[in-house]
């Protein structure tokens, strides 16, 4: 018997017949030109895919799923990217086709720490019922306004220490005109003296060894939470090849952190001096700017002075500067993540090696900074190392800017010596405690970096100085607790945030964080699971965010354990 396989030919006509369409959804030629019309003569390149869906989002309300299709042709990209892009962003809304629009005006509602003890969940209870189904109400993560808690964002709009009527009386009117008090403008900049520094490092009057020196004695440490030295890391990517780039870290979403959208608000071209510098001094050709999508406002005044410095530039040969905006994703503060979001893609951090500093932004070496280490720069350069480094309390040195929320009579950005306490801080800086309030315990490093009690209050709050305690200071945003506040509740807080947050490339924070959050809102916690479930997210997870998760779990248990003996509730006065 014949076992071949004979194969059988197809027809003649269904073999010679060609496809009339690509794979996938088919573009709708209304929606295509749409697009097209949209973006205008502004660049295709796949870098820029982010900055398209903004484009599309802010002129219809939504992102169609015909909009998507059409912006893949007209990008010459496959629509399962663009697909995956705008989904892994927490503030696109995609509409499936014969889906449900949104409503025309969406409030966000901050129910981070801060706020939530601030009364964020009353608001949430009571708004929908009060604005009606044409507007939706949405829990937010922590939108940088910890100072002014509770706050909200009626469409693009923040709404500072909200209540009822005040996020009403905003719907209403729709638009808020942003005014920073204090505001210092290109021209008033340059009147006192800006860019004069910037003038002498390019006019050869200062040399680059002798700035890249000062910024290493100073001892300046990156100020968004790693803490790498800022001088090493000049002469670091100076030494890899060029062409150089430059990314810079505006999104600060770490719960309790404000003071670079502070500093923003007020100056910021002392931030864009202090960047120029950084970049002559490590030879950069080209600079990307990442701020978060909260911080509207910024946006609108960033644009504007760095359209006002482009047309009167203080020197020659400027490199490129570009702003790219950001889209809710606190995992994009991780400086790899916010790198893969800048090339227009998820904001999933890389695995190491090799390290940003030698293949960071499109494979070039790129010098990656946060906001407000770069705007110290000029200060530090013109009035030498020795003044930072003078400073300083309790053996430790330098300046911190605290972004102190919660519990205190006068919350804001405190600039302080660093190593002082958290009870000199208090008292000295933030007024005291509120009244009828006594403290109780704090966040010294925002979500990810522990709570400590009241007890530990004595401890310098500085780079290393609470890696003993299971604690660090990261970008130095302080929670302060009272006697009205539960250690429990914050960590079931911050940890509904770190699930809600992850990227889901890893397991052991994706799922980790999940698991987590079922444990604590048990009446009793499950200790040797908590403890199992710490050890595999700190050693297997890919990134630091994820690493640093169970932080608040672990000094719950470590120093707060009378709390688990009672055994609070997701249920109370002011902490769920």
């Amino acid at each position: 018997m014949d076992h071949r396989i004979i194969p059988i030919a197809a027809p003649m006509d269904v073999r010679a017949r060609k496809r009339q369409a690509p794979k996938g959804r088919r573009v709708d030629p209304q929606a295509l030109a749409e697009v097209q019309q949209l973006l205008g003569s502004a660049s295709r390149q796949p870098d820029l895919l982010i900055e398209h869906l903004h484009r599309i989002q802010d002129r219809f309300g939504r992102l169609s799923s015909e909009h998507l299709a059409a912006l893949a042709q007209e990008m010459r990209l496959a629509q399962t990217e663009v697909y995956e892009v705008a989904s892994f962003y927490h503030h696109f809304d995609i509409v499936k086709e014969g889906g449900e629009s949104p409503p025309a005006l969406t409030v966000r509602v901050c129910d981070g720490l801060s706020c939530e003890m601030a009364g964020a969940q009353e608001l949430l209870d009571k708004l929908p019922a009060i604005l009606g189904r044409e507007v939706r109400v949405l829990h937010a993560p922590c939108i940088g306004r910890c100072e002014q808690a509770p706050a909200a964002v009626v469409g693009q709009n923040p709404v500072p220490e909200a209540s009822v009527q005040k996020i009403a009386e905003a719907v209403q009117a729709r638009a808020i005109v942003h005014r920073p008090e204090g505001f210092i403008d290109f021209d008033a900049y340059q009147a006192a003296g800006g860019y004069a520094l910037l003038r002498q490092c390019v006019q050869g009057e200062r040399d680059v060894e002798s700035v890249i020196s000062i910024m290493e004695a100073s001892g300046l440490r990156g100020l968004g939470g790693a803490g790498f030295p800022a001088g090493r890391k000049w002469r670091i990517v100076r030494a890899e090849p060029a062409p150089r780039l430059m990314a810079v870290n505006i999104d600060e979403g770490e719960p309790g952190t404000f003071k670079d959208r502070v500093y923003l608000e007020r100056d910021p071209h002392r931030f864009l001096e202090g960047m120029l510098v950084a970049a002559w001094a490590v030879g950069i050709a080209g600079i990307y700017i990442y701020l978060r999508d909260e911080y509207h406002g910024c946006r609108a005044l960033l644009e504007r002075e760095l359209a006002r410095l482009r047309a009167n530039p203080p020197v020659a040969g400027m490199p490129t500067i570009e702003l790219r905006r950001g889209a809710g994703a606190y995992i994009c503060g991780e400086e790899s993540a916010m790198i893969e979001s800048i090339e227009g893609k998820r904001g999933m951090p890389r695995l190491r090696p090799p390290y940003v500093a030698q293949v960071g932004l499109f494979g070039r070496p790129t010098l990656e900074h946060n906001f407000e280490t770069l705007y110290w720069v000029r200060e530090l350069v013109e009035k030498g190392a020795e003044w930072f480094s003078s400073e300083g309390r309790h053996g430790r040195k330098g300046l911190r800017s605290f972004s102190v929320s919660g519990r205190v009579r006068q919350p804001g950005v405190k600039l302080a010596p660093a190593g002082i306490t958290i009870r000199e801080l208090i008292d000295e800086y933030c007024g005291g405690m509120q009244g009828g309030h006594e403290f109780y315990g704090y966040l010294p490093g925002g979500a990810s970096g522990g709570i400590l009690p009241a007890s530990m209050g004595d401890i310098p709050l500085d780079f290393d100085t609470l890696q003993p305690y299971g604690c660090f200071i990261g970008s130095a945003a302080v929670i302060v607790l009272s006697n009205h506040d539960t250690a429990v509740a914050a960590a079931r807080n911050m940890m509904r945030f770190f699930r809600d947050e992850s990227c889901g490339q890893c397991t052991p924070y994706r799922a980790g964080t999940a698991k987590a959050v079922v444990l604590i809102e048990q009446p009793r916690w499950d200790l040797p699971l908590l403890a199992e479930l710490s050890a595999v997210m700190r050693d297997a997870s890919i990134c630091g965010l994820g690493q640093a998760a169970p932080n608040p779990v672990d000094c719950v248990i470590k120093y707060f354990p009378h709390e688990l003996d009672l055994a609070p509730s997701p249920s109370g006065t002011g902490l769920r």
